[in-house]
């Protein structure tokens, strides 16, 4: 003879779904939270503060007289984990050598920074630039001209950020 199994009643678990129990203490968290200051940004036009040390795009300085500071050590491309620069170059008359093609692709830069402690005379620098983007892989593919563009453009903020940091270097 089988056994019947009465189901468990519960006057309290009644009263609890009831009286929406579960309702107003969502409710009451709700409430609590409802008047406080709001910590959300609105993106555009509140930004939060960047670190003195944040390594966004890439740029390539020039010196104070318009020369490129790039000597082709192609110590950058040497050291990049990601290998994502490429470097040629190709001796001048006055027997220095400067880059004739500087690519960066920022598909697989990892922002690391390495490119930026490696070179000796700071060319390549990671300015605090965030906001790029690229409809396609093709426009995260930085040309030397490109470079030299932002580094141009940004000179000033790349150089007050150099000299910021200087004493940590």
């Amino acid at each position: 003879m089988a056994t019947r199994v009465e189901p468990d009643f519960s006057l309290k678990d009644f009263l609890s779904s009831f009286l929406l129990a579960e309702f107003f203490k969502g409710m009451l968290l709700t409430g609590k939270y409802a008047f406080r200051s709001k910590i959300t940004l609105e993106y555009p036009e509140e930004k939060t503060p960047l670190s003195p040390r944040f390594r966004g795009l890439h740029a390539l300085r020039r010196y104070e007289n318009g020369e490129e500071r790039c000597i082709a050590c192609k110590l950058c491309e040497a050291v990049c984990p990601a290998m994502a620069i490429t470097i040629e170059s190709e001796e001048r008359a006055d027997g220095t050598r400067r880059t004739t093609r500087y690519d960066i692709d920022l598909n697989k830069c990892i922002f690391c920074g390495f490119c930026e402690e490696s070179c000796p005379v700071d060319s390549i620098v990671e300015t605090h630039i965030l906001e790029y983007h690229g409809e396609s892989r093709s426009d995260l593919y930085f040309t030397k001209e490109m470079l030299l563009a932002v580094g141009d453009r940004y000179e000033p903020q790349i150089a007050a950020a150099r000299a910021a940091d200087a004493k940590y270097r």
